[in-house]
This record gives C-alpha cells, structure tokens and sequence, in this order.
C-alpha cells in the first residue's frame, strides 16, 4: 500500500484478492454481474475507533443473504476479518477516524463457469456525519414481501434510489414504502419505529423489510419495541417515529408527509436510544 495520508482519507482504501490500494486504483470487470445485473449482495457498517461495530451480526447477515442468492462466500468468509483488520489498520495509521465499511459480494465475471469464485470487495471511506433529524414522506410504490429477494440486502438497489429521489422531490430526506397488502415495510436505506397509542411499533420481518442490525439491537434493547404489522393509515394518527440503520443508528423524525411530530425526539424516542447507547457501549453486542 502506497500513497499519501490526505489522498487515503479522501478516496478511502479497497481491499480485493488480497491487495490493499487506494480508491481511485481498484478496479472490478466491467462484465461482472454486479455491475450488469446487480447479482450482489452487501452490507454497510461503521468503524469507530478503529473497530468495525456490531462485527458478527454483520457476517452472519451477509452469510446468509449469500446462501439466499447462491452466492456462498465459502472459505472467502474465514478471510473477510483479516481483509477488515488490514483495512482499518491502514486506515488508522492514516490518521482516519470514523469510517463507513462496506463488504460487497457479487457472482463475478463468468458465473457460468463451473466453480468460478465469487468477487468480494471491501472498502472503507469517511463516515460523514448523518443529519440529527429526518423528514419522511410516504411513496406509492410497494415492497414485494412474497418477493425472491424479501428481506436480502442486495446490490439492485434501483427501487431505492427511485424512492429516495422521489423525497427528495418533494422536500423530504427519506421514503418510506407500504408491501402489497397495505401494510408499512420499511424505508429507503432504513428501518420504520412508530409510535401510535403510546406504543412503541415496528414491522415484522414477514412485511418483508430488511433484518436489521440496528432494528434488532434496539428490539433487544428493552426499550418497550414490538413487532406488529402497521397499515399505511395508521401512520396518519402516528405521535412520534424514527429511523434505524447501521450509518445513522436511532434518527428521530420531524415531519410525515409534512404533517410536523412536535418534539421530535418523542418519549418513546428517546427511551430507544438511551436502551440503545447502553447497548451499544459493547463493540460486538
């Protein structure tokens, strides 16, 4: 690994087949399939004082979203935490603080060929800071949760963007999508909290979101959450709600569909994230 400091903290470092370089040199074929169809699978988690968080969820999520795909990482799983502990040890001696690590899993350049190894690609680059409160709005488009792909964290993430563009049009920092049954799924890049009749609410997995780490930590943080299934209406009479995810932990939400939730964070709010902190004092709760 070669290069200056302050180029290294800009472009962030990739970690592939082994080698360490800098973001601007790594380079995937232009003919893999994660690149051309989005058969990939990922996941995105923070490192914070050179320790990636929540590290064993993260795996075993990303193991069995592989083994959904027909992607199995195999023996590339026993050497991601090396490739991670390469990465952050570059990263620290850099001078880099906190940092956003990504682990991507694709099929690779020639699937069809009999044991063809899939691409795996890690990198790490700054973590900017998230924005202490949200804005949602509620699009027409819907989760499929009797879908293939349900609940797996894949690299076809144009559904995503579609969603997302469509709140920032219309002023907002988040989209938040109902599944094919009218009920609330999730959002974007996020995980849905609701707070309706004093009850801490969030769907269940089978609404078909995503699993998670940041949604499981806070359900198991004896915060007082449960798992219901939501109809879109209800958030029409929600008091308080919040977003969950791996770059932005508990971010409370100010406004739905303009409609402003005063004093965000709201109670329930914020009894998630003192459970939550608490939690999270453990590197790899």
């Amino acid at each position: 690994m070669t290069g200056d400091g302050d180029g290294l903290l800009e472009h962030g470092l990739v970690w592939s087949e082994g080698i360490v370089e800098g973001g601007r040199a790594a380079t995937v074929s232009v003919f893999d399939r994660g690149f051309t169809v989005g058969d990939g699978v990922f996941e995105s988690l923070v490192v914070r004082h050179g320790v990636p968080f929540a590290w064993t969820r993260h795996l075993e999520r990303l193991i069995a979203a592989s083994e959904t795909m027909d992607l199995p990482l195999g023996t590339a799983a026993q050497t991601l935490r090396g490739a991670v502990d390469e990465l952050v040890g570059v990263w620290v001696a850099a001078g880099g603080g906190h940092g956003r690590l990504r682990i991507t899993v694709t099929s690779g350049a020639d699937p069809r060929t009999p044991q063809t190894p899939p691409t795996l690609v890690v990198t790490l680059t700054p973590l900017p800071s998230p924005t202490p409160t949200a804005s949602v709005v509620r699009v027409p488009w819907v989760r499929n949760e009797r879908s293939s792909t349900a609940g797996v964290k894949t690299t076809s993430y144009a559904e995503n963007v579609r969603a997302l563009a469509a709140a920032h049009a219309r002023g907002a920092t988040e989209a938040v999508m109902a599944n094919t049954v009218g009920n609330l799924c999730e959002g974007s890049a996020t995980n849905v909290f609701v707070g309706i009749d004093g009850v801490l609410c969030t769907p269940p997995l089978t609404s078909g979101c995503l699993p998670g780490v940041t949604r499981a930590l806070v359900l198991a943080s004896g915060c007082g959450a449960v798992e219901r299934d939501i109809t879109f209406d209800e958030l029409d009479g929600a008091q308080e709600m919040f977003l969950t995810s791996s770059l932005r932990d508990i971010q409370p939400v100010t406004s739905l569909d303009g409609r402003a939730l005063p004093g965000a964070p709201g109670p329930l709010t914020a009894r998630a994230i003192e459970a939550f902190g608490q939690l999270a004092t453990n590197p790899d709760p």
